[in-house]
């Protein structure tokens, strides 16, 4: 999926100034993206709402942060998705009256991560995925779990997009080899 980044810069100066017709249009611009991003990534859609929101809210506070230059849509990613990390570190210290089973594996929680992972793909694929380096991983899940193409994973990742496509290629062909 392509997203207009025509302007993005301007817009999150202004926003940066306090102007809101720029950030309403922002919004409009980047928020059915998302939103679409983030129900895939946590399958809540109570909980997709309330992360758009906390992200649009870190953009209006942090916007004067944006260096310019770089892909909006990345920045906006990266603030979604540690948005998305830190509601399932806060799920994982609410006490719970009953454990589910698999919960604690060797003695730790599973990561925000992996708790993902585990609503939507099944046991072997996510033994596959754990046995892959975390760089490689990485460029998985943002790649296919998150739907950024190569330059916006190379920016949400800050590293060069052919490293992006080498570690996909690898990261493929050792999937492909461990689940076969």
């Amino acid at each position: 999926m392509e997203v207009e980044t025509n302007g993005d810069d301007a817009a999150l100066r202004r926003i940066a100034a306090g102007d809101r017709a720029a950030f309403q249009s922002f919004y409009r611009v980047h928020a059915p993206w998302l939103s679409a991003r983030l129900r895939r990534r946590c399958h809540d859609a109570d909980l997709a709402a309330e992360l758009l929101q906390e992200t649009f809210l870190a953009v209006w506070r942090v916007a004067a942060g944006y260096r310019g230059g770089a892909d909006a849509a990345g920045w906006l990613w990266s603030i979604a998705i540690s948005r998305l990390i830190d509601s399932q570190r806060r799920a994982a210290v609410r006490p719970r009256t009953v454990e589910a089973v698999g919960d604690v594996v060797h003695g730790r929680h599973p990561s925000a991560e992996d708790e993902a992972l585990t609503r939507v793909w099944d046991t072997a694929v996510i033994d596959a995925l754990r046995s892959l380096s975390p760089e490689l991983r990485a460029v998985l899940q943002a790649t296919v779990l998150d739907g950024l193409s190569v330059r916006e994973t190379a920016v949400l990742l800050g590293v060069p997009e052919g490293t992006v496509k080498t570690r996909a290629m690898r990261a493929r062909r050792l999937l492909r080899e461990a689940l076969s």
